[in-house]
């Protein structure tokens, strides 16, 4: 029996899982291929580059930032709408979207975020994601503010 750890994280990933016929053989693959393409903040990191313009964006639904907060200055975006609202040229978004804007996008822990920052890089925008997420950035005893702040607004606290 193969006592491998399985899944992200903690628990590991399978290094030999690779793109296998133009897929991928695991999520964790598919993690590993997205974060390959992106560039990855520390949570002090991110507060520096946020200092210097960079733009939080956090994409979790509303009940996640409801049990959890949010980071003071976050944009809110839901991952169904973030290629839409973050691409200057798509018609839908957000005033704060400009292709030289540096996005760092926050999910709970870190996983998420990742595939979300490669997607906008797919699309030529300056993208990368939180280290840990927002469990990283408190972790790290940076702020965090009760939320959900209402969808494409920015989290004031």
């Amino acid at each position: 029996m193969d006592r491998r750890p399985r899944g992200p994280g903690p628990r590991g990933r399978h290094p030999a899982a690779r793109l296998v016929s133009g897929t991928f053989a695991s999520v964790d693959a598919l993690l590993d291929h997205a974060r390959s393409t992106i560039d990855r903040y520390p949570p002090a990191a991110a507060a520096r580059l946020v200092e210097d313009g960079a733009q939080l964006v956090d994409i979790r639904p509303a009940w996640q930032r409801e049990a959890d907060g949010e980071i003071p200055g976050s944009l809110i975006v839901e991952r169904n709408h973030l290629e839409w609202r973050l691409h200057p040229d798509s018609g839908a978004a957000v005033p704060q979207a400009s292709h030289d804007q540096q996005w760092i996008v926050v999910c709970t822990e870190g996983y998420t975020s990742s595939l979300a920052a490669a997607a906008l890089t797919s699309l030529g925008l300056r993208a990368g994601d939180l280290e840990g997420g927002l469990h990283g950035w408190r972790d790290a005893g940076l702020p965090v503010v009760a939320g959900p702040t209402a969808v494409e607004q920015v989290v004031t606290g």
